[in-house]
């Protein structure tokens, strides 16, 4: 008796990926997509060498395949795709925010939510004066210059934007790191410096360097992407904002997968908020003129997490309750209990994001001893519980 045929296995999909693995960014987004290819489906994968910016070369012109995850920032790597989609039906997902074609769903960082991080980590340590360092070759540079502005504009506060054109004494010969250079010396200080890329932020701290301004104490600078070699090469070692660029990789995949599928997708913009901040020394500072107050938030800071009391810090600080609340409430603007909490707060939220732990793993490593009194009091500060709070940041 003829056995009865078998259908063939679907052929694996057919992927191009268009992002260049030049920077710590860029290659988290590529693991993200790893990720998703492992536990799914597998892809052939077709990726192509090639710059930052730099349009795909000939290879991917005569490529036929079903979708494209790329990093769409130039004209010419638009126009490249957008030829190839005339020529075959084709899915694509862009993870820029250059919005240069029209049409695809695009997954990014919140550029927004990154530059408010970047606002209060510098606010929390009592900065007054302020400067953003961009790049003005990408549109998430301006995103977050306007965000960070905002955000410090709704404090009252202003900030100093970089302009070679508007440096004074900038000559025609004069590079980009002799104008930044110039442009710091002539800022106010102590300065916040949030720099768009940690790229810019290392050379924020070489301009410093050469111009005999004292980092952090002076210019306290904070880049993004969290590059660890570049950030731990740098002079000293910089501080910086980490994106969830594996994230963004790994719902890049999903989404390219349903529309692989013939599925629809409800919006065309899908943004991940940033996974929290490296503190290293170019911003670990507190812009307090008052040695009693920054001794002990450093010692609420390290220790927060232990179950400590205001008990604690007076006896390490040694001085009496009445002093150290009145100096720590004209300085900071709250209570040392206030801060203690505050402190305890943000790494509930880091485990939450990060982690799978339980609420009572959690609540133990964040020094309360309940997790019920934890989970009231996480409620009554973010207006949701932290477990609706934690799956809502995660989705």
């Amino acid at each position: 008796m003829p056995r009865p045929s078998r259908k063939p296995p679907p052929s694996p999909r057919r992927v191009a990926v268009v992002i260049e693995a030049s920077n710590a960014y860029a290659r988290g987004l590529l693991a993200g997509i790893h990720r998703h290819v492992r536990e799914h489906e597998p892809w052939t994968i077709f990726l192509q060498e090639h710059g930052r910016g730099a349009p795909p070369l000939e290879p991917l012109a005569r490529w036929q395949g079903d979708g494209v995850i790329a990093r769409i920032e130039t004209e010419a790597v638009a126009r490249a795709l957008d030829t190839l989609r005339r020529r075959q039906p084709l899915a694509i997902v862009d993870v820029s925010a250059g919005r240069l074609l029209d049409g695809v769903p695009y997954v990014e960082t919140d550029d927004e939510a990154i530059a408010r991080l970047a606002a209060e980590h510098f606010v929390e340590r009592d900065f007054r004066h302020f400067a953003f360092l961009g790049d003005d070759r990408f549109r998430w540079s301006s995103n977050r210059h306007a965000a960070f502005v905002s955000a410090l504009g709704d404090l009252g506060r202003t900030v100093s934007l970089f302009d070679r054109k508007t440096v004074r004494g900038v000559g025609r010969g004069m590079d980009d790191d002799q104008a930044i250079e110039r442009w710091l010396l002539g800022l106010p200080k102590p300065l916040g410096l949030f720099a768009c890329y940690d790229i810019r932020g290392r050379q924020a701290l070489d301009a410093c360097r050469r111009a005999g301004i004292a980092v952090p104490d002076e210019v306290a600078v904070l880049g993004v992407d969290d590059d660890e070699l570049l950030c731990g090469l740098s002079s000293p070692p910089l501080s910086s904002v980490i994106p969830d660029s594996a994230g963004a990789g790994r719902l890049a995949a999903t989404l390219l997968e349903r529309l692989m599928r013939g599925e629809p997708l409800e919006a065309e913009e899908w943004l991940l908020p940033p996974l929290g901040i490296a503190t290293r020394q170019s911003s670990d500072v507190l812009a307090i003129d008052d040695p009693l107050v920054v001794a002990a938030v450093r010692f609420i800071r390290d220790r927060a997490c232990t179950g400590i009391k205001v008990q604690d810090v007076v006896r390490e600080i040694g001085t009496s309750r009445r002093i150290l609340d009145a100096r720590f409430a004209a300085r900071v603007g709250h209570t040392a209990h206030e801060e203690i909490t505050r402190q305890q707060f943000r790494r509930v939220e880091q485990l939450l994001v990060e982690t799978a732990l339980p609420l009572a793993t959690i609540a133990e490593r964040c020094g309360f001893r309940h997790a019920e009194y934890m989970t009231v009091a996480f409620t009554r500060r973010h207006g949701t519980p932290p477990s609706r709070w934690r799956s809502q940041r995660r989705r």
